[in-house]
């Protein structure tokens, strides 16, 4: 959308003043939506406004918000001033939450690192994604080790397993060429 002539943006005082946490405002926007909502923050360098929907914080209650472009506001009407709505219990964070929500992304993406090979082809990829649902695997360097004692070295053919007991070596062959069969790899 091509916002120019549409903002009312330089209508109403500097933006830091207007745009000032607390106020309540009736917002149309470029697109024809019209909302009520009390300013919870603003960013001057993408000029960005966040609205907190209502006329009134609405204390251990969900809350809609709306982060708009301002330039994009066609009418914007003050329609008073609330307490510092960040100041209330509305804008309450559990911080043991969000810190096991971290905690738990940190652990997938590590897991995540150490399941992607680096260095190697996709088909390789393939292989190892397939290898791991039945067997335990770990890339080492571009060899994939499996069980911890069974070796499956690059082009990952039936003749590239080395190490283990024979009744492991021999089982990851069998896996590895059904997997490739499944892949519809060429030279299993």
């Amino acid at each position: 959308m091509d916002p120019a002539g549409a903002s009312v943006a330089n209508d109403i005082g500097g933006e830091g003043e207007k745009f000032a946490v607390g106020n309540i405002y009736s917002v149309k926007v470029i697109t024809g939506d019209e909302f009520r909502g009390i300013v919870m923050a603003y960013d001057p360098v993408p000029n960005f406004v966040v609205f907190e929907e209502g006329s009134k914080p609405r204390a251990g209650h969900s809350k809609n918000t709306r982060m708009v472009n301002a330039s994009f506001i066609t009418e914007l009407s003050y329609l008073g001033k609330t307490e510092d709505p960040l100041l209330t219990d509305n804008c309450c964070v559990n911080l043991d939450s969000l810190r096991a929500k971290e905690a738990l992304a940190i652990r997938q993406a590590e897991a995540d690192a150490e399941r992607l090979g680096v260095g190697v082809t996709a088909e390789a990829q393939s292989i190892y994604d397939a290898l791991s649902k039945t067997l335990p695997v770990q890339w080492e360097k571009s060899d994939i080790l499996v069980m911890k004692e069974v070796r499956v070295r690059s082009p990952y053919l039936s003749d590239c397993v080395f190490g283990g007991t024979d009744a492991a070596n021999n089982r990851v062959k069998k896996v590895l060429e059904l997997v490739r069969r499944r892949l519809q790899l060429v030279g299993t």
